[in-house]
């Protein structure tokens, strides 16, 4: 509570110490007086003065210096009273002048009888004026006091309020840093510092939009499990970041080269044409074909590839174009390795099994050959089941279970994933009078969720069962969102405003940012399950999981983890602070029936079994779960 009092009046300094007094003043003692003659009794001294510290200044430039000595001594005034006339010095203009450009906090109260000066002159030199005050002499006594008390516990809280605002602006920071750095581990593999599968398959699904001619190329290390098996794996890890510096030299220029695992890596670049891609493959396999120095022995490097070319107008999904790639890279192994291969249909024979899954897709919904299948979400402090996410499954007569995987991406290149989208929200929202109070996660498809007036055509449905759209979470990817961010923005927020529940599904693998996070209106992240598979592995995928963890409490948002199967994983999420937890360690996804019987005893835990039937515990993707 320091306070600076700056006058040329001694006298005037004598009623600033009166006024500031804990125990009598002027006013005290005459109560004092009165009481003793009265009651024969002293009246109790004024309790409500604070303990102010005051120190006294003739002159203007003696003030400066003070304020000066205060702030180095980190211990700085809280108010200054100042008087406005103080010849033959510099005057209270000048000395407040000087003054506020030493401390920009400190609350200036300007005293005086008579000035040459308006306040307005003395703001614009001397101001904010929110921090600076004015007092005619004479003034009273309770006056002074009253501004004084009023003007320190002002500058104690404006002093709390920026030490607040600097803690915030650190974590803020911290935040920011912890956020890139998930967004590198996330992205690149740590041996090489290439970037990985995940950072390919998403430079691939740029590409495939970004229109032109490009080629995808699969590239395979041959014999290196005989490196690592005679000279060791740190000889097998040398002789991988040997290889990737390889071919990210004899690429072409501008080539994405990425570490996809194991001895494998990916190639992406333009191309004029298929010939061209083979071409520039065979570059790349000749220079792999060199003698490496790995721990003092000799190694012979060699390299197989496997490449399809793709138009820009030929929309494919980028791990339809992995797949061939792939397809290529096993025909280059098998015509004698250190070769190039390119792919065409003849490699395909899934294309026309393809074509008939699409056929037959078309009548799933008729034939009743659909069904969903529900996992538990259960909640990480209590072990409670507070929802379920709705899995689709097929299972067809003539080929037997098919893959979500499979049929999800096919029924996306037509409009049979609105059928099949409509279908799935419509048999999810009858289970919901049957629980006594979870929610259904329901997967929206990039393409469902860019549907014409999709928020309408969602409620619709959700009015029509009957059902309140809080108890309806909806789960989407950030692919579907990251096109038309403007837009996507205004549909979750409108969804929000109706009640419905908002998830990110797979974070961590798609274009995650906090800028995304902040954007959207979200309830709760949900952690890839790649991640939760690495956490006992690899050191990075714990601290994605802890970043991830500690993003999602800072901006108040829920954390699911997905695919949780051991007791060391529930163990390590409880305590890193995930919200939400799900996997096969508390069930497999289960029919409707089994769903309402764990949703009644609301408390699981272990696995479940379903009879030996392997396809209903198959773990899928996107609206099929």
């Amino acid at each position: 509570m320091r306070i600076l009092i700056v006058d040329d009046e001694p006298a005037m300094h004598d009623s600033y110490r009166r006024c500031f007094a804990r125990g009598e003043c002027a006013e005290d003692g005459a109560l004092n007086a009165m009481a003793a003659e009265l009651f024969g009794e002293q009246a109790e001294p004024r309790g409500d003065v604070p303990a102010f510290d005051t120190v006294h200044c003739l002159q203007g430039l003696d003030a400066v210096a003070q304020v000066e000595a205060a702030i180095a001594a980190g211990d700085p005034f809280a108010v200054a009273f100042i008087d406005i006339r103080m010849p033959p010095g510099i005057d209270g203009k000048e000395t407040a002048t000087r003054i506020r450009a030493l401390d920009p906090n400190v609350n200036l109260v300007i005293t005086t009888g008579f000035s040459d000066f308006s306040p307005i002159e003395i703001s614009k030199v001397a101001g904010p004026a929110d921090k600076i005050f004015y007092i005619a002499k004479p003034f009273e006594v309770a006056e002074v006091v009253q501004t004084a008390t009023a003007l320190v516990h002002r500058w104690a809280a404006d002093r709390e309020l920026a030490a607040a605002m600097a803690q915030l602006t650190e974590q803020s920071v911290e935040l920011a840093a912890n956020e890139s750095r998930a967004l590198h581990l996330a992205t690149h593999d740590s041996l090489t510092e290439a970037p990985n599968r995940l950072a390919f398959v998403k430079a691939l699904a740029e590409q495939a939009r970004g229109g032109g001619m490009f080629a995808a190329a699969m590239v395979d290390l041959d014999r290196f499990k005989l490196v690592n098996d005679t000279l060791g794996h740190l000889a097998g890890d040398e002789l991988l970041r040997a290889m990737c510096g390889l071919l990210q030299s004899s690429a072409p220029a501008g080539a994405t080269v990425a570490r996809l695992g194991g001895d494998e890596f990916g190639i992406l670049f333009d191309t004029p044409g298929e010939q061209a891609a083979v071409m520039a493959c065979d570059r790349i396999v000749a220079a792999c074909a060199t003698s490496f120095r790995i721990l003092g022995h000799s190694v012979q490097g060699s390299a197989s590839i496997g490449v399809v070319v793709v138009e820009g107008s030929d929309a494919r999904d980028p791990v339809d174009v992995m797949r061939r790639a792939d397809l290529a890279l096993n025909h280059a192994k098998k015509a004698g390795r250190g070769v190039v291969r390119s792919f065409d249909e003849t490699m395909d024979d899934s294309v026309r099994f393809r074509r008939r899954i699409e056929g037959g897709l078309g009548q799933a919904i008729e034939r009743g050959e659909l069904s969903l299948a529900y996992q538990p979400i259960v909640a990480g402090d209590r072990m409670e089941v507070v929802g379920f996410e709705a899995l689709l499954r097929w299972r067809t007569a003539e080929f037997g279970p098919i893959s979500p995987a499979l049929f999800i991406p096919i029924a996306e290149e037509s409009n049979l994933i609105h059928e099949l989208g409509d279908w799935v929200l419509d048999e999810a929202l009858k289970v919901l009078p049957d629980w006594p109070g979870q929610y259904v996660s329901v997967n929206f498809s990039p393409r469902q969720f860019r549907r014409q007036n999709f928020v309408g055509h969602l409620m619709e449905r959700v009015q029509h069962a009957g059902i309140a759209p809080s108890r309806v979470q909806i789960e989407i990817t950030e692919t579907a969102i990251f096109d038309n961010a403007e837009r996507a923005a205004d549909t979750l927020y409108k969804l929000r405003q109706m009640g419905f529940r908002i998830a990110l599904d797979d974070f961590g693998t798609g274009y995650s940012s906090l800028y995304n996070i902040r954007k959207f209106a979200l309830d709760c992240l949900k952690i890839d399950k790649s991640f939760i598979d690495g956490m006992g592995r690899e050191k990075e995928s714990a601290a994605i999981v802890q970043s991830i963890v500690h993003l999602g409490r800072a901006l108040g948002l829920g954390v699911v983890a997905e695919g949780v199967e051991t007791d060391a994983q529930v163990q390590a999420l409880r305590l890193a602070g995930a919200s939400h937890l799900q996997g096969y360690y508390f069930s497999r996804p289960v029919p409707a029936a089994d769903a309402k019987a764990m949703a009644e005893a609301r408390f699981v835990g272990g696995a479940d079994d379903l009879g030996g039937d392997e396809f209903a515990i198959q773990a899928g993707n996107g609206t099929a779960g």
